[in-house]
């Protein structure tokens, strides 16, 4: 993974950065010392060796056995329960995997909406469908996975039976306390733990995120590898010259000094659109308090070029840019001569559609730091589960360094309750009538 901004220079100039590169150290210096707010909620930072070998086994075990007995497995979570794992199978598997023949099953999603309609439809899958639930809580009482999981639970005893369903479903969740945890005892299900020092966001590459990723098929070892090289490149740098995390937070931190108050995270690969999504939830929600923070947009371009590339270009002068680009395609597709060529794309025969792609990326990148957006870029070699081991790794270590510099606690969300609150008392939730 590398990180370049050469684009974003003419708003900060590299003697700023240096200048304020203090900042940064002390603000990483904070974060690997667990000295600052939140200390509490580090264990993130030693996962990717945490993990034991062990570990791994239990999850490839488990994985192996879902697999085996369905062709839907449904994950149940909401926020940092399910949105790192959906990020990492989405940019690995193929893009239009339902449609595909495979031994493999489809991972679908509850719990991570209300819409009466999509319960309805996803059980009309499970009619059809063997299956299994993962259900993910800390807790086992956010409302939104709570609900979809009594209703799948129900559906899933109804189906096979109350004894068959213990073995088709596993909970993660707190290792000692909780309504999820309870029922899990009571049951007997299969039980993988959340980390007590480890947030939901920042819960990926614990079985959060390592038991459907395995469902998917894809390599756990492999992705816990790229975030042990990441981790280790980040705590062998700890100059501001040789530390990439460091420089992006510093840079995005400069730029909203300035007045950039919102970062368009894009990529011109539709596969990380949910990878936008997991870094929108990882840094809002870290950042966005205290009436401070960069607000986390995203975009998958060229899409989004034909509906927000007006604005991008032309609108109000308050967002920064960071592209997140992929050197390598893993496919070529041939485009073919046309006689007629009625469409005039006759001269872009002999280049490859990720050649013309990267072309688009380098003239749209052009045409924003025309317009006064500044872009920083992120590029990894080709998607694998090594490369986005790596970059999971480094946004949280930019993330939490982000936080400090604010004089923020990156790791709580107190705004979050505010709206269940109000939920609760429009519900007539005991406890909750004031």
């Amino acid at each position: 993974m590398k990180l370049e901004y050469n684009d974003a220079l003419f708003a900060v100039s590299q003697t700023e950065l240096d200048a304020h590169a203090s900042l940064a150290v002390a603000a990483y210096q904070e974060t690997i010392q667990k000295s600052g707010r939140g200390n509490d909620f580090l264990g993130w930072l030693s996962l990717p060796e945490d993990v034991s070998e062990q570990d791994i086994q239990d999850i490839e075990e488990c994985a192996a056995k879902l697999t085996a007995q369905s062709k839907v497995v449904v994950v149940i979570g909401i926020g940092g329960s399910y949105l790192g794992a959906r990020a990492v199978i989405e940019a690995l598997q193929h893009c239009f995997k339902p449609m595909m023949r495979s031994d493999l099953p489809t991972v679908l999603y509850a719990g991570n909406n209300m819409s009466e309609d999509y319960i309805h439809d996803l059980l009309n899958v499970l009619d059809e469908n063997d299956y299994s639930l993962v259900v993910i809580s800390k807790s086992g009482t956010t409302t939104e996975p709570a609900l979809a999981f009594r209703v799948l639970k129900q559906h899933c005893e109804d189906k096979y039976g109350v004894d068959a369903a213990r073995d088709r479903i596993v909970a993660i969740t707190d290792r000692a306390r909780g309504a999820l945890k309870t029922l899990a005892t009571q049951e007997g299900y299969p039980t993988f733990v959340i980390p007590d020092d480890v947030g939901g966001r920042y819960s990926v590459l614990t079985p959060v995120g390592l038991l459907p990723i395995a469902i998917a098929g894809f390599s756990i070892r492999k992705l816990l590898d790229g975030a042990k090289a990441m981790r280790k490149e980040l705590y062998d740098n700890a100059d501001f010259a040789h530390n990439q995390a460091m420089q992006y937070a510093l840079l995005r931190y400069m730029l909203y000094n300035q007045g950039l108050k919102v970062e368009l995270m894009a990529s011109f690969e539709p596969k990380f659109f949910y990878f936008v999504e997991w870094f929108k939830q990882l840094f809002g929600e870290s950042e966005g308090k205290e009436n401070k923070g960069i607000f986390p947009a995203g975009a998958i371009f060229s899409t989004d070029l034909h509906s927000l590339g007006q604005y991008i270009q032309e609108g109000s002068r308050q967002l920064f840019e960071t592209i997140l680009t992929v050197e390598h395609a893993h496919s070529f597709v041939n485009i073919p001569f046309d006689e007629q060529n009625t469409d005039g794309l006759n001269y872009l025969q002999h280049r490859s559609i990720d050649e013309i792609c990267h072309i688009a990326q380098q003239g749209t990148c052009q045409a924003h730091v025309d317009g006064q957006v500044p872009n920083i870029k992120i590029t990894i070699p080709e998607i694998n589960e090594f490369h986005l081991g790596e970059l999971i790794y480094f946004f949280e270590m930019s993330c939490a360094i982000s936080g400090y510099m604010l004089k923020v606690n990156p790791f709580d969300q107190p705004g979050v309750e505010a709206y269940k609150r109000n939920m609760f008392r429009l519900l007539g939730k005991p406890g909750y009538e004031k």
